[in-house]
């Protein structure tokens, strides 16, 4: 068999956090939702089911609560601080897609919310 591509991935994390242009956002706070997908080769894991050779997805979740709790301005920095701090902790991560989701943002209007995707390449570990 030949692995083409592979991932782990958290969805839709529910989260309180402080983050946003306007005082009363930093504030008061807001419900977010954070989904992840972190691409790596998983065919270690896949063979040898030892969890020492995957992504634990419970690191993930740590990484995004720790980013999630420092209040940002905009959306697009915190997503990037998420990436970032995943790639830092796990140096074979080929590549990361973030979406940040503002569940009820001060628009003046209903919506299922508003949010940025990122998606991050490790250049370290491109041939």
């Amino acid at each position: 068999m030949k692995q083409v591509t592979s991932s782990i991935e958290l969805n839709d994390v529910r989260l309180y956090a402080y983050h946003g242009v306007l005082e009363q956002e930093r504030r008061v706070g807001g419900e977010y939702s954070v989904s992840l997908r972190v691409h790596y080769n998983i065919y270690k894991a896949m063979e040898s089911d030892d969890v020492a050779d995957t992504l634990n997805y419970a690191l993930l979740l740590d990484i995004v609560k720790e980013q999630m709790s420092q209040p940002s301005n905009l959306l697009e920095h915190v997503a990037g601080r998420i990436a970032k701090a995943v790639v830092s902790r796990f140096p074979q991560t080929e590549a990361v897609d973030v979406t940040v989701t503002k569940l009820n943002p001060p628009l003046g209007a209903r919506c299922a919310g508003a949010a940025v995707t990122l998606h991050l390449i490790n250049d370290k570990t491109q041939a």
